[in-house]
């Protein structure tokens, strides 16, 4: 199962923040998605889950997800973590896992939510506190388990490191590792552009809206002055 991005736009009043982008996660691979600050990678996310409105066609398999709504693509398969670690404040963990997952019947929500503290067991001494009390690194690991909980095919990880410590940031890489040995595909935004080289099968860098590479991790680090292109305009 791949998430199929093609011809992707996405327009505010005043710019197109993605343009014409293109590109595919397949199940059981981490693909990289990098660029400066208002390259557009967090509007793509918000797009194809569904959030912000777009032309181009979004696809998960046979599944045409273009038009659909967050609900849909969550219950399609995809799952989107945004930027700044965002959960349910004034809700519990367990409450806020137990919110990710309204398509799944009983069953299915129990199954889901014991994966997603097998993957996360720092989480299950904290099952009853409130989100908003939790430290940044406990609330990531909160919103990742939270779209887990919706027992997604493809994981799209906005800024998974920002702000975070150094020693929280080795256990995500520990978790997205995990997760691609699982069979997911995971689209990740990171700010730290070696972090995710490290990591990732296949990259692309963007660049006001539109892509500016695609291809292996060695073959951008073996092209030192691309990302500062992107990166100083």
């Amino acid at each position: 199962m791949t998430l199929s991005i093609r011809d992707l736009k996405i327009e505010t009043a005043t710019r197109d923040v993605v343009n014409g982008v293109s590109l595919d996660v397949p199940e059981g691979q981490i693909i990289a998605l990098l660029g400066p600050n208002g390259a557009g990678k967090s509007e793509l996310v918000l797009g194809v889950a569904g959030v912000m409105p777009s032309t181009g066609k979004v696809s998960i398999g046979e599944t045409d997800l273009s038009a659909a709504n967050a609900q849909t693509v969550r219950a399609a398969g995809v799952a989107a973590v945004p930027e700044g670690h965002q959960t349910l404040a004034g809700l519990s963990v367990r409450d806020n896992l137990r919110a990710a997952g309204p398509h799944l019947d009983d069953t299915e929500l129990a199954e889901q939510m014991d994966y997603a503290l097998e993957v996360f067991p720092e989480l299950k001494a904290l099952l009853d506190r409130r989100t908003g009390t939790l430290s940044g690194g406990q609330q990531q690991m909160a919103a990742i388990a939270q779209a887990l909980v919706s027992r997604p095919r493809i994981l799209l990880i906005d800024e998974m490191s920002l702000g975070l410590a150094p020693v929280v940031i080795e256990r995500l890489i520990e978790v997205v590792q995990k997760l691609r040995a699982d069979g997911l595909g995971i689209l990740l935004i990171e700010q730290f552009t070696q972090l995710a080289l490290g990591i990732a099968d296949r990259c692309h860098v963007i660049s006001q809206g539109r892509l500016q590479f695609s291809g292996e991790p060695n073959d951008l680090r073996q092209d030192k002055g691309l990302l500062e292109r992107a990166y100083l305009g």
